[in-house]
């Protein structure tokens, strides 16, 4: 006969199986999907900007409305979560983000394109709590932080497939007022994919045991996963404050919130950024430079970050990536006609892209998913994730300013001082590698490491 386990230590001590990786899948789909959606706007707009007449403010406004819309969207359905369960909200989001790119596709003018890219942005903000909490909470424990981040690396493949989609249809030859709209449409297909999947998803054991304290279902849906006789438990409280909760929300939203203005600063306004560069430069060819860039210097940086985070630690990371690129941007910003040196700026700037993967472009997704308790976690993440999106609206609006005002070089001295703000706010989360996530607020003494006797590995 086989011996039971309890809930929460066949889930944190199981092996990597399948169920962890169809998981990641399910969920990374819908960040390729943001990533694919945010970055190409940058690209749209620069072609309507002579097409539709737009002004500065005009452009500014479409880049950034998906990502104001975001922040709501994340605070939203992560409070959501939280009240009724993962399970219940998940697919709802990849839904909206699928009409919203449809129907922007279809946009006549300026307010209806406007409009649209809001609803997308609700989408992808309620992606963001959704995703990661459920990454967190059916990873194991040895292997938590890769799996996040490893969903959240899709966002990579989603820069990438961006710049490609874009310089693919400019070489065909097309009207540019059908190629705007091809690359519009095109985000709701793998957003499509997914929806099925994330509504067939089981609830996590910890949202059953901990906040709906059905420990018979938990146990249910965890013996299925791990194969294990599960035995069910009560759940201990998590004995959580509101100054401790705030405290690190402090923490976890003040670094997204710098970091996004920086990442989201310099993605949406690569094609702009990349011009300032080579003023005499075609659209196709600076799109072509932003794709090297990222699959060089970005793609790298996500899975570096993947496959090191259990070891180095979160906290570690996030700190070394804000100073390199604090290093990158300030170097930017101090040598003297740098933008006239066209590839030491391209090497110096495709820097700051590994590094920010490779450091708090990836952590600042971890950390919020695995340091607030059960009852409160997707709420912390939603508020996290929605702080970083305003900085990502300030980023994306006020860029293409500053690069019309203080030049490309003073926009990047701006971003060298974001970067030590963020490194000032990483000081305030706590580093959870290795460790259970129960291990983040003292509760399920029960759980076990891989030494014990128990343990499922």
């Amino acid at each position: 006969m086989r011996q039971q386990v309890d809930v929460i230590e066949a889930l944190e001590e199981a092996k990597l199986q399948k169920f962890h990786w169809k998981t990641m899948v399910t969920a990374g789909m819908g960040f390729f999907t943001d990533a694919y959606d945010l970055f190409i706007i940058g690209v749209v707009t620069t072609i309507l900007g002579p097409l539709w007449n737009l002004s500065k403010t005009q452009i500014g406004l479409l880049n950034a409305t998906s990502l104001i819309a975001a922040a709501l969207g994340a605070i939203v359905f992560g409070k959501l979560a939280d009240r009724f369960g993962r399970k219940a909200v998940y697919g709802v989001e990849v839904a909206i983000l699928t009409l919203g790119a449809l129907l922007s596709a279809t946009s006549q003018d300026f307010t209806q394109l406007l409009l649209w890219r809001f609803i997308i942005g609700l989408g992808i903000g309620g992606d963001y709590p959704t995703s990661a909490i459920i990454m967190s909470e059916f990873a194991n424990r040895k292997n938590r932080g890769r799996l996040i981040t490893s969903v959240f690396a899709m966002q990579g493949f989603g820069l990438l497939v961006g710049p490609l989609v874009a310089s693919v249809l400019l070489m065909t030859g097309i009207s540019h007022d059908v190629v705007w709209r091809i690359m519009l449409a095109l985000g709701a297909v793998p957003a499509a994919a997914v929806i099925y999947l994330r509504r067939r998803i089981s609830e996590t054991p910890r949202f059953l045991l901990e906040v709906k304290r059905d420990a018979k279902e938990a146990a249910q849906v965890v013996g299925r996963l791990v194969n294990k006789e599960v035995a069910a438990q009560a759940a201990t409280a998590d004995g959580w404050t509101p100054a401790q909760f705030w405290l690190r929300l402090l923490g976890t939203a003040g670094s997204w919130f710098f970091l996004d203005i920086a990442f989201y600063g310099n993605s949406v306004s690569s094609t702009l950024i990349m011009k300032s560069l080579a003023p005499n430069a075609s659209l196709l060819h600076t799109t072509l430079v932003s794709t090297v860039i990222f699959l060089v210097f970005a793609i790298p940086g996500y899975w570096v970050a993947a496959f090191t985070i259990d070891r180095i630690g979160r906290k570690t990371i996030q700190m070394l990536g804000f100073a390199i690129m604090a290093i990158a941007f300030g170097s930017l910003y101090l040598i003297p006609n740098i933008t006239a040196m066209v590839i030491p700026f391209l090497l110096i700037y495709g820097l700051s892209y590994f590094f920010t993967e490779f450091g708090p472009n990836t952590t600042t997704f971890v950390v919020p998913a695995e340091i607030f308790p059960t009852r409160l976690r997707a709420l912390g993440d939603g508020l996290s994730a929605g702080a970083g999106k305003m900085g990502a609206f300030l980023g994306a609006f006020f860029v293409p300013v500053l690069l019309s005002s203080i030049k490309l070089s003073g926009t990047e001295g701006i971003m060298t001082l974001v970067c030590i703000c963020g490194m000032a706010t990483t000081l305030l989360i706590p580093e959870l590698k290795q460790k259970s996530l129960s291990a983040s607020y003292g509760s399920s003494p029960k759980v076990k490491t891989a030494n014990n006797q128990h343990a499922a590995s």
